[in-house]
């Protein structure tokens, strides 16, 4: 049985702290168990894997070499602070990790004073760490801001505008850059490393200091020297755009080599001002399944870590709604080759993967940069092509200017395929797509579909398609309700909904993933239930005529409710002045945290049973 008794270092560490009382020679084997424990963990909850195996080493520096939480730690993202989680007082509950009531899938702020910023969306921490470090300056505090980004994160823009405004300002701060994907392995090594420690030792830095002092005052000595010292670094390290954005640049390291890293980070801490540290690890480091193939575990189901594959899981007849949209996508292209498709970084998570394949030429991965997609989806549009761009409902929020003003405002044919929408389950509320329907409502000419099955989720992307306008799909995670998918597409009627179930008195009204659960109350209530298909425009003729029948109204959406499809239909009963009760059924104003996506919506009061509730007891 493996228990923390078999962790005879790990066991003793309930803080950080206690990492700072180890001599040095301790922290290797210190890592050498946090790595197993991590995996041996992982392997009973399941979670983000790969990442985390990256990061021990250097998780454990950060936290021998700086005093936490006194020093503020910001990890980028958060899929890689597994390990800082277990130092940091949660080993013994990490087995509950993203389940309901359990430690979260992310740093969280409300969880630990130890996660000084919480994460989810990529690219903030230097933001965040800059914004951390001049209030502590205000203060007067002797504090370190380190803010931890991948090589990932560092792909959107925001990074680079966080750096340009440091470097500007001279800011104590320290970003380290955990690089586990360039190729720049050539570099590691002794003599890397042996340059890195002169690179980053206090006489090279003092020396550095006072010769700007001293040179400046000969401009055209100083500009040599300076240009001396970019060249000769230039040669050696990849830093010279990090140099030009006004940081010292230390790197590339061995992110293994804890000795090395305890070094360069001690080395750091001494030095003031904007420091950029360039580690190179390996994702999945230690174990060997993981290292071989990091994609596959990046974020794994609970598995066997004495076996070389993750479980499978038994064959499914249904298709995902992912998978819906991915296979229509590549119908669509083989018919139109006006089509492109667009994502942010989400080949995998978004259906893109064969189309990537099928269509190289018509495919376009941004990185992590939203807006810069939704723009060039706009531009795209704007010479003739036919721009899809996928992307999670969440995600969609850091590029609602460019929606707005580069999109709508423009009337360009742009259709949003996207995924994840309402609660999404163990990654909680940074990944809940739970505003779609409310910010994409009030945007002129915008197009808003939610379908109630797989087949129209297909049906409804042909709608979009075809649209003049941008246009938008949204589907939630996982599965639908097993309808039989018709290859050949037809476009809805704009606006058109349908009734689904015939009743009396009572009409319920729902959307998308909602009309399932709508349907089944509403039989047995005996009530009218109505797939209402679309947001906007919903079916003022449908509402008028339901109206002059039944008593009351029911919206149901798995949308906020201010702003959603429940208001719209409020609004229109109030500008033609029908006077009847309307109960709107939507997700709470909280943010909810993380459990499974059937355990959500029935805390949200979203399954079959709450909803025949809630309409009793209005209607009692």
């Amino acid at each position: 049985m493996n228990t923390l008794s078999n962790y005879p270092i790990l066991k003793n560490i309930n803080t950080p702290a206690d990492v700072r009382k180890l001599a040095k020679e301790q922290l290797k084997p210190l890592a050498k168990e946090l790595r197993e424990f991590l995996t041996h963990t992982v392997s009973i909850s399941g979670g983000h894997f790969a990442a985390g195996l990256g990061t021990v080493e250097l998780t454990v520096a950060l936290h021998y070499v700086f005093d936490t939480p006194q020093d503020q730690l910001v990890w980028d993202v958060g899929h890689q602070a597994y390990p800082h989680k277990i130092l940091t007082g949660r080993k013994e509950r990490m087995t509950t990790i993203r389940s309901k009531d359990g430690v979260s899938a992310f740093p969280s702020r409300a969880e630990s004073e130890y996660d000084a910023f919480g994460v989810g969306h990529s690219s903030t921490s230097i933001s965040a760490a800059l914004g951390m470090a001049i209030a502590s300056a205000l203060k007067g505090e002797d504090k370190q801001m380190v803010a931890i980004i991948g090589d990932g994160s560092i792909t959107g823009g925001m990074a680079y505008e966080a750096m340009n405004h440091a470097g500007a300002i001279d800011a104590n701060l320290l970003v380290i850059l955990n690089d586990n994907d360039m190729s720049i392995s050539p570099p590691v090594g002794a003599m890397s490393n042996y340059l890195t420690k002169v690179l980053s030792s206090k006489i090279y830095s003092s020396v550095r200091e006072e010769s700007k002092k001293v040179l400046s005052r000969m401009p055209s000595v100083w500009e040599l020297a300076r240009r001396t010292e970019e060249h000769m670094k230039g040669m050696i390290v990849p830093g010279t755009l990090f140099e030009e954005l006004g940081f010292n640049y230390i790197g590339p390291i061995d992110g293994h080599d804890i000795e090395m890293l305890v070094s360069t980070l001690e080395n750091l801490k001494a030095i003031n001002g904007p420091r950029f540290l360039h580690i190179v690890t390996k994702k999945g480091k230690g174990y060997a399944p993981a290292e071989k193939d990091p994609l596959a575990y990046h974020g794994v189901p609970a598995f066997d870590p004495s076996k070389d594959s993750l479980p499978k899981s038994a064959p499914s007849p249904h298709p995902t709604y992912t998978e819906v949209f991915g296979d229509w996508l590549c119908d669509m292209a083989a018919q139109d080759k006006r089509l492109t498709g667009i994502t942010p970084a989400m080949r995998e998570g978004s259906g893109l993967v064969k189309f990537s394949e099928q269509y190289p030429d018509r495919y376009f991965d941004v990185a992590i940069a939203e807006q810069h997609a939704v723009t060039l989806a706009a531009g795209q549009a704007c010479q003739g092509a036919k721009p899809v761009v996928a992307i999670y409902s969440t995600f969609l929020q850091r590029g609602y200017d460019q929606l707005i003003h580069d999109v709508a405002l423009q009337n360009l044919d742009v259709l949003f395929a996207l995924d994840r929408a309402g609660q999404v389950g163990p990654d909680g509320p940074t990944h809940a797509g739970s505003f779609d329907y409310s910010y994409m409502r009030c945007i002129p000419n915008m197009l808003v579909m939610a379908p109630a099955d797989e087949n129209e989720c297909r049906q409804m992307l042909y709608t979009g398609f075809l649209h003049k306008g941008p246009a938008s799909v949204r589907y939630p995670r996982g599965k639908g309700p097993g309808v039989a998918i018709q290859k050949e597409m037809t476009a809805f009627p704009i606006g058109k909904a349908e009734i689904r179930h015939h009743g009396s008195r009572i009409a319920i009204l729902a959307w998308g993933s909602m009309v399932a659960p709508a349907l089944d109350a509403g039989k047995r209530l005996n009530a009218t239930v109505v797939n209402m298909r679309f947001v906007k425009p919903i079916d003022q003729d449908l509402i008028l005529e339901l109206a002059k029948t039944h008593d009351t109204f029911v919206t149901i959406e798995e949308n906020a409710l201010p702003g959603g499809a429940g208001s719209a239909v409020n609004e229109f009963l109030h500008a033609q002045r029908i006077l009847m009760p309307v109960l709107n059924i939507a997700l709470p104003d909280a943010f909810i945290e993380q459990g499974t996506r059937e355990q959500l919506l029935e805390i949200c009061g979203l399954d079959a049973d709450s909803i025949l509730k809630r309409i009793q007891e209005y209607c009692a």
